[in-house]
This record gives structure tokens, C-alpha cells and sequence, in this order.
């Protein structure tokens, strides 16, 4: 079928063309509407620019065009337009560069209404920017128009970026940036079938990859991947999110090997996390299930998991039993500031008739969450595959930024928690009414160190949070969504888009980062609560394992202070309970902190136990309440190692075998409940 081409800024009639089914012979155009009888080009080359290149399947044949402004101009793309009718489904990506050479810089899926897309992108006089339609979701002809109106400059680049590519980043899913080895840096690990690749960081930036070989058949990480240490050997682990079931690749107690375990039970994987559900100090697993009640896996301790389904396996508590799914981007965050990891589900495929309305899950302490979407607030049908979550004004709470992944049920919302378990619509004036980038992740991070949290979507931008309500972009070419953390350690955050990483330029800002070593909580501190002082005010972080839709991000947490000079207090609440504080840290460095490790030494007493003597010699005598019954001793030294385990016989234990030093004491009672302190032996 030949194709017809109708371009009305050039042409008083219909012009012919044939010359767009390959980027080399891409046809130029200029501000207009635009006939695409079929795309059935040439295939479409990485990178994949629409929503950040993370729609699983393959690229897709292209159309190909050129456009080249005479001025800089304000553009929008869209296929959102009468002339077609009904809509088609369509895809778009705009780059720069040469073919052969090409580098994101626009584009968009599924903004506009029924699949439609939309984008709104600046551009600048002289430069060619090529445009590419693809069939990945239909291969029908259609109408696209593009219209230029008045430049509009967006915010200046408050931190800027430089790019490395290296090669051995070749794994097929790169998508974790988190420590592997234990020593806290963020390193970089690649999934592909039978082997994960680990990019270990050494000192300035620089990695040694070593590959795992990984036996059996594993369900990959199509849709995502979470990180998190559940045999509690000091390693972190995998959970692979596919689109069929779940797999675990879990370390050995050496981090030399992995094994795979993959369950059979049918789970259509989107978002995946390690959280301790039960807050018994060891991880267990969550993943949305796209199509079915969402499932999650209980950790008994000694790192083996047991399935369950949200409202269908006996005894399963109930965190999204959609009968239609709809479970995208699942997050779990102390929205209340009880102590406790609560539960919001992003829900695709809103609209009217086939609504799945975004959902807020209280944890209610005890192994059970409750549905409070309605009376939170934060019952609304955005078409949503994540959520951000931080502390945008600093008041000490967690606010929500609900990221668009289409116009079709409304834009993004940004969402005040009132400190009442309650949320207020603040979008009005924010900046995020006027965001027109819409996009499948949304990720909350402060870049640019300056003390307040920033937001990284769709658009190639970032919407940097100015302290006072209000958000506004700044855009970076190329720039999108994948594993986020300090990869040259100096502090500031870097991404890794694919093979590529995005190392930011420090500013002058200053800044903190905190890693966390759990004695009694789970390794890495994940759902700790991490709070910084000083004359700034307060800041707050919470470690997640797993936020926006696909990638996995560091475990440490991550401060900027902007021109501060000093903090004065950091306090760790741990998910056991324990707070441990440090006076007067350095300020650009990590801080590094072993559960328990800054608890007074002294004669303790509390509600639950006391212990004496302290300094102890031989004896180390625990005095219960009436209504505890103490059964086993764990001691560890500082560094988080377990030295000594013990029976507790006549209310005592011997640690007579101890060097001399400080330890942390682990206490079990009969209900497996556990209670920490620190002690000096002589």
C-alpha cells in the first residue's frame, strides 16, 4: 500500500511521499497535521523513548520524520485530534543526534484519550530533532499534528550530568543499584537468564564486574526487581518480577553463589518489594498481581517463604483483592508516623465502568492492613502505575505525589498529609496542574542536595520541589527513570539508564548519607526511619526496597542539606523499636550505623526488663517484668557479627568468653517478640 503524506504548512494539495520508513531517509516536516496511511517502517532502535523505554515487548516498525525549527518554540505532538476518529493507539519518539547515534529526547504512549499520545517539549532553532511512530501497539494509519507555540523556558538545571557508557553493563535487565558486597557503596546488578552480573564500586567510581551462574529456570524481571537481604547472611537478594510468577535469587552466607527459587503459583507480576510484613525482624516479599488479588510471601525465619494470596489462602491478611487487578505500583511507607509500614497500591486501568481506584492500606500492628482509601482521601481513579512518597514540606510526614501515567482519568495529583491520617489536594497552583509529561515511574529523590525532595518522571526532566509548595522542571536531555544511588560516592545521585550512567557534577550543597546494619531488624534497615536536625529544621527518610514501577534503588539514606554547615542529631528508628541517635555527625561523608551501636551504657531499666551488672565480668543477670518470660540471649559486636547465643538459665547468661568491649544485647522472649541493648563487658 503506498503511503500519503499531508503536509498543510507546505503544500496547497496533497503531497506523496515515500521517504519515512527509515530514520537515514526520514522526511522532513514543519508545524502542521500530518498523514500516516500504515507504520510499517523499519524497526525502531534503542533507545525507547516513550515512557522511559520500560513498555515491555519489542520496539516496533517506525515512520520516521525530521523536524528542524526555524526559532525555539514551546511543541506539542498529538494524535489526541479530531481528525482522528476513533483514535488509534499510537507511540511516539523524539531524539537527537544522527541515525546510528541517537539520543532520547521526548516522546510519549499513552497520554492522550483511548491510548492516544501527547507531549509537550521545548526546542531549540537549528537543531534537527527526528521523530519516529511505532506499530507496538497498532500498525493503522493516522493524523498527528505538530504545533508550535511560544517558547516557555524551564527552570535552570539546578545539577548537571555527565555520561559514561560501559560496556560490560550488558546484562538484559539493568536494573539494581544497591550494595551487593556488604561494604554500603551502591553497586550495580545485571539479571539475564542463568547469571547475574555484579558491578562491585571501588574507590572513585570505579567497578570489577563478576558473574553468578544461576541454575534451573528463572522467571526474569520483565516488570520489576526489588533487593533486600531475607536469609539475613549480610547479602542482599533478589525478588524477579516477571509477567508469570516469581522467582528469588538468594545469596549464600559468603556472597560467592546464588540459588534460584521460583514458586509455581501464577502471579502476573508488576511491582515487587521486601518489607517485614509481621516486624519479626526478617524480611518477607509483596508483589501486585496485575490481574488477580495481590500475593506475598512469609519469611519463617531461617530465609524459607511461604505464599500467600491477598483474601484467598487461609490466614492471608488482605492488601488489594481487586477481583479485576489492576495492581501496578505498590510502596510501603509509615504514612501515619505509628512505627509501622503501611501499604499504597497505584491502580491502573481507571475510567468509567472499569475504575480501579487507588488504594491505602493502614498496617494495623498486628500482621493485618485495613482499607482506609476513602477516609484518607486517597481514593481517586488517576491512571497510576506509581506514587512518590517524601516529605516535600518538611513538617515531619509523608506527602504523596500520584504520578500520571495518562491523561485519560486525570493528571497528577500532589497530596498534603494533614499529620491526622488524612490527605488534602494541593495540586492547584503546585506545578504539578501544569505538568504535562505524563509517564510509568515517578521516583522521589533530593538531586540536588538543597534540602528538599524532588521528583523524577516522565518528560526528561526533573521537577525540583523550591521549598514553598511549588515544583518546576528543569530539562535534561535523554534523561529517565532506572536505579538511583551515589555510584562514585561523593554524594550525589547518580542513574543508571541501561548501560549508561549518569553521573551527577556536585554543587556546593552539602549533604549526608546513612547506611544501616539491623541487628534485630532486618539487615539493611529496610522500613527504618532515618531523622536529621539542624538549623534547617528537620528532614526525613524511610529505606524501601522497591519504589516507582521497575527499578531498585539504594538502601541508604540520602540528605541534602543545601549551605548548612553542620546537623546536630541523627536518629535511626528501627523497625524493632530501637532508636539509636549520633550527635554532631560529619557532614559530607556516610554515616554508617549497626542497630543498637549508640544506646547508653549504664544500669537499664525500662517497662519490659533491666540488666545488671553493667559493666559486666562473667554474669550478665536480666530482670523481667511479671509478664515476660525471657528465653534466649543473643550477643553481637559492633560491626553486626553474632559472637555469642545463649539459653537464658535462672534469669542469666555467662559471658565469661567475651573479649573486652561493647556489645549489643538481643533478647527473645516466649512469643518471639524481641528487645535490645547495649552492654560493656570488662
Amino acid at each position: 500500500m503506498k503511503k500519503i503524506t499531508l503536509i498543510l504548512t507546505i503544500c496547497l494539495f496533497t503531497c506523496w511521499s515515500y521517504a519515512q520508513d527509515t530514520c537515514a531517509s526520514a522526511l522532513p516536516i514543519t508545524a502542521g497535521l500530518h498523514v500516516v496511511a500504515a507504520v510499517n517502517g523499519t524497526d525502531i532502535p534503542s533507545p525507547i523513548c516513550a515512557d522511559n523505554g520500560v513498555i515491555a515487548g519489542t520496539n516496533g516498525k517506525g515512520e520516521w520524520y525530521t523536524y528542524t525549527p526555524t526559532q525555539n518554540y514551546t511543541v506539542t505532538i498529538s494524535t489526541n485530534i479530531s481528525q482522528n476518529n476513533p483514535l488509534v493507539d499510537t507511540r511516539f519518539h523524539v531524539y537527537t543526534g544522527t541515525c546510528g547515534n541517537l539520543t532520547c529526547y521526548a516522546g510519549d504512549d499513552d497520554s492522550g484519550a483511548n491510548y492516544s499520545s501527547v507531549d509537550v517539549f521545548n526546542v531549540i532553532a537549528g537543531t534537527t530533532y527526528i521523530i519516529a511512530f511505532d506499530n507496538r501497539w497498532s500498525s493503522n494509519g493516522f493524523t498527528f499534528q505538530l504545533s508550535e507555540g511560544p517558547f516557555v523556558p524551564t527552570t535552570p538545571q539546578r545539577i548537571t550530568y555527565t555520561t559514561q557508557n560501559i560496556a560490560t553493563i550488558n546484562s538484559t535487565y539493568n536494573l539494581c543499584v544497591v550494595d551487593m558486597n556488604g561494604d554500603r557503596k551502591d553497586d550495580i546488578a545485571g539479571v539475564s537468564a542463568n547469571n547475574l552480573r555484579i558491578h562491585y564500586q571501588g574507590t572513585g567510581g570505579t567497578f570489577t564486574n563478576t558473574d553468578f551462574p544461576i541454575t534451573g529456570t528463572s522467571n526474569m524481571p520483565s516488570w520489576s526487581l526489588a533487593a533486600g537481604d531475607y536469609n539475613k547472611d549480610g547479602y542482599n537478594d533478589l525478588i524477579l518480577g516477571g509477567g508469570s510468577a516469581v522467582t528469588f535469587w538468594k545469596s549464600n552466607s559468603t556472597g560467592t553463589a546464588y540459588a534460584n527459587e521460583t514458586f509455581s503459583q501464577y502471579v502476573f507480576c508488576q511491582r515487587t518489594n521486601f518489607v517485614d510484613l509481621n516486624n519479626d525482624g526478617n524480611l518477607d516479599a509483596f508483589s501486585c498481581h496485575d490481574v488477580d488479588p495481590n500475593v506475598y510471601f512469609m519469611n519463617n525465619g531461617s530465609g524459607l517463604l511461604t505464599f500467600y494470596q491477598s483474601g484467598i489462602t487461609p490466614g492471608a491478611t488482605t492488601m488489594g483483592i481487586h477481583p479485576e487487578g489492576g495492581n501496578y505500583g505498590s510502596i510501603f511507607v509509615d504514612y501515619d508516623n505509628d512505627g509501622d509500614q503501611d501499604l499504597f497500591i497505584a491502580k491502573c486501568r481507571g475510567g468509567a465502568g472499569t475504575a480501579k481506584f487507588n488504594e491505602l492500606h493502614k498496617n494495623n500492628g498486628n500482621g493485618t492492613f485495613a482499607d482506609v482509601s476513602v477516609v484518607a482521601n486517597l481514593y481517586d481513579p488517576v491512571q497510576t502505575w506509581s506514587s512518590a512518597w517524601a516529605d516535600y514540606d518538611n513538617d515531619g510526614d509523608f506527602d504523596i505525589v500520584v504520578g500520571a501515567s495518562s491523561t485519560a482519568d486525570g493528571n497528577h495529583k500532589y497530596m498534603r498529609n494533614n499529620g491526622d491520617s488524612t490527605f488534602t489536594d494541593i495540586t492547584s497552583g503546585s506545578g504539578w496542574d501544569t505538568n504535562t509529561s505524563t509517564s510509568i515511574e515517578h521516583v522521589a529523590h533530593d538531586f540536588d542536595n538543597d534540602g528538599f525532595v524532588d521528583v523524577l518522571g516522565g518528560g526528561n526532566k526533573i521537577m525540583f520541589n523550591l521549598g514553598n509548595g511549588t515544583f518546576a522542571p528543569a530539562n535534561y536531555s535523554g534523561i529517565a527513570v532506572g536505579g538511583i544511588g551515589d555510584l562514585n560516592d561523593d554524594g550525589f545521585l547518580d542513574f543508571l539508564n541501561g548501560s549508561t550512567v549518569r553521573y551527577a557534577v556536585p554543587n556546593t550543597n552539602n549533604w549526608v548519607k546513612v547506611s544501616l546494619q539491623g541487628i534485630a531488624s532486618n539487615s539493611y534497615g529496610i522500613g527504618a526511619r532515618v531523622e536529621i536536625y539542624g538549623a534547617f529544621g528537620k528532614q526525613i527518610r524511610e529505606i524501601h526496597s522497591g519504589d516507582g514501577f521497575k527499578y531498585m534503588s539504594s538502601l541508604n539514606a540520602h540528605f541534602g542539606i543545601g549551605a548548612a554547615t553542620a546537623i546536630t542529631q541523627i536518629i535511626i528508628r528501627w523497625p524493632s523499636g530501637t532508636i539509636d541517635t549520633i550527635n554532631n555527625p560529619t557532614i559530607n561523608t556516610r554515616v554508617n550505623v549497626v542497630e543498637g551501636s549508640t544506646l547508653a551504657v549504664g544500669t537499664f531499666a525500662n517497662s519490659e526488663f533491666s540488666i545488671y551488672p553493667n559493666p559486666a565480668k562473667n554474669v550478665l543477670n536480666i530482670k523481667s517484668n511479671d509478664s515476660i518470660t525471657m528465653k534466649n540471649a543473643f550477643v553481637y559486636d559492633l560491626n553486626g557479627k553474632l559472637i555469642l547465643s545463649s539459653s537464658i538459665v535462672n534469669d542469666s547468661i555467662n559471658v565469661d568468653s567475651l573479649s573486652t568491649g561493647s556489645y549489643i544485647l538481643i533478647l527473645k522472649d516466649n512469643n518471639e517478640k524481641e528487645y535490645t541493648q547495649k552492654f560493656l563487658k570488662e
